[in-house]
């Protein structure tokens, strides 16, 4: 009785979640096209501007004997990619961890996951200097997945429970006691140079190299992700409702983790340590489409791999000719953001 209870509550819910299908068609036919002149634009902007026409021709007709071509193909190319990649796999993570939890402050920079793969980073800059990058993918995924358990854990621990405040407080802790280590590790072992684009964020180094790597797991784990959208939906519910209509919530809880780690991982191992735009992006997302993740992950992922390539492009051209760090910018919003959700919480950080 009742299982049979649990699951007509389930199947009641379901029927009451606001969806808007029609906005969701916008954002992904608009958002790839956006996102696709978006590409394009940060292809040609940089120290020297090329224009559309070059690029265009760079990518369909290469000539390399051409310099304006040859800088777009080993230099603009790989690292719009990567933001572009990377700022889907931030913000999916997010959104995944949103859903999972129902934590609305779940983000994988807030919670020190990123700051996890990043002190793994650390370590192997220093002791193991000569691994190829995708042998520091793998210490990146265990960085990450040391920095959750230990999260939880101290979350945990704390009288009343895992609250989603207490669990922003335990990662930023954690965040901060792993980068004041790494840092430490970089001045010790004079590795700071190696560590500087992880530090405050960015894709400047990126070569084909790296995307030729993470295309892969952060393909794959979008992938994993926009197949498990629906048993998100359902456990964002509640587990109990979702458990009363057949859903293996540990079974699936298991594999969101394996996904969050996997596209965190990934990105921090090419861009850095860019905290935010995994929660800002889904809560604007749950906005315009309603509450099914069906439509917010794939719509996650094309708003925020938009966010990151703007936010690459602006890094740019505050200071021509020089490297803004693309962290920091994406921070200056995230901040004021984070606080609006913990007032709107009524809680006390």
């Amino acid at each position: 009785m009742a299982a049979n209870s649990n699951g007509q509550k389930a199947e009641a819910s379901a029927k009451k979640l606001r969806t808007r299908p029609l906005a969701a068609s916008v954002i992904l036919i608009g958002g790839l096209a956006l996102l696709a002149f978006s590409m394009a634009l940060s292809i040609s902007i940089g120290a020297k501007d090329i224009g559309l026409s070059v690029v265009w021709d760079a990518i369909w007709h290469f000539n390399r004997d051409l310099t304006d071509h040859q800088i777009i193909r080993s230099l603009r190319m790989p690292r719009t990619i990567a933001c572009m990649l990377t700022g889907a796999a931030f913000a999916v993570a997010g959104s995944v961890m949103q859903g999972m939890t129902r934590n609305p402050l779940a983000d994988p920079g807030l919670l020190g996951i990123n700051a996890g793969a990043g002190f793994m980073l650390a370590v192997c800059f220093a002791f193991i200097p000569h691994l190829l990058f995708g042998q520091l993918i793998w210490m990146s995924f265990a960085g990450a997945a040391g920095a959750t358990a230990l999260i939880y854990g101290l979350g945990s621990l704390s009288r009343g429970g895992l609250t989603p405040v207490r669990l922003a407080l335990a990662g930023s802790a954690v965040s901060a006691l792993l980068l004041a280590i790494s840092e430490g590790i970089a001045l010790k072992y004079r590795i700071g140079q190696s560590l500087d684009f992880w530090l405050f964020g960015g894709a400047a180094g990126v070569r084909w190299a790296q995307v030729d790597v993470i295309q892969w797991w952060i393909g794959g784990g979008l992938l994993a992700a926009f197949m498990l959208a629906r048993y998100i939906t359902l456990l964002s519910l509640g587990e109990e409702t979702a458990a009363g209509i057949g859903v293996r919530v540990g079974l699936i809880k298991l594999i969101g983790a394996v996904i969050i780690l996997i596209l965190a991982g990934a990105s921090v191992s090419v861009v850095g340590f860019v905290s935010f735009l995994g929660l800002m992006v889904p809560h604007i997302t749950r906005y315009l489409v309603g509450v099914s993740y069906r439509w917010i992950v794939p719509c996650s992922a094309i708003l925020g791999a938009l966010l990151f390539v703007l936010a690459d492009l602006g890094a740019r051209m505050v200071r021509p000719g020089t490297e803004t760090p693309v962290g920091a910018l994406i921070a200056i919003i995230g901040v004021p953001f984070l606080l609006y959700l913990a007032r709107r919480e009524g809680r006390e950080l």
